[in-house]
């Protein structure tokens, strides 16, 4: 497939949700290994007696473990296009932290496709809102408008 034949494709579904992940548990574990690789510790993360006293009743993740979880998301939901080389995170237009997550809680991303361009030859701009839903809960973790760039082989 072409750049300009997934360009094609993909403006037909601007506009719809294109991918739902699978779901991943979020545990203790993880956060605290999020803890130790970002070098933040703060004990609403990493001390659950103490953070029983909190209104949250419990430990929470970092929000920005959440939002590290949709690389795996977009794994989940975005093979490679024939043509396509890799795909590269170019970023956010807008970012909000909704509701909490607690260890044993499990997340999903869910991608909708805002707008798809051309960039050049080898490269589409993705944007999708991103929702990080929180299972059995309404409101979701975050919401968030993210870019993403698809690399094709332009040679081909």
């Amino acid at each position: 497939m072409s750049i300009d034949a997934a360009l094609d494709t993909l403006s037909q579904q601007v506009g719809t949700e294109i991918g739902v992940s699978n779901w991943i548990m979020v545990d203790q574990i993880m956060i605290d290994q999020f803890a130790a690789t970002t070098h933040d510790d703060q004990w609403i993360h990493v001390d659950p007696v103490r953070a029983k006293g909190t209104p949250f009743g419990s430990t929470i993740a970092h929000g920005f473990l959440t939002l590290s979880l949709a690389s795996r998301f977009a794994y989940d939901c975005f093979p490679l296009m024939p043509g396509q080389v890799m795909g590269i995170n170019y970023g956010f237009n807008r970012l909000r932290f909704l509701a909490v997550v607690r260890p044993g809680n499990r997340l999903r991303g869910r991608f909708t496709l805002n707008d798809i361009q051309k960039r050049n030859e080898s490269e589409l701009l993705r944007t999708m809102a991103l929702t990080i839903d929180i299972d059995g809960s309404e409101t979701p973790a975050l919401v968030a408008e993210w870019l993403g760039l698809a690399v094709f082989d332009a040679s081909a």
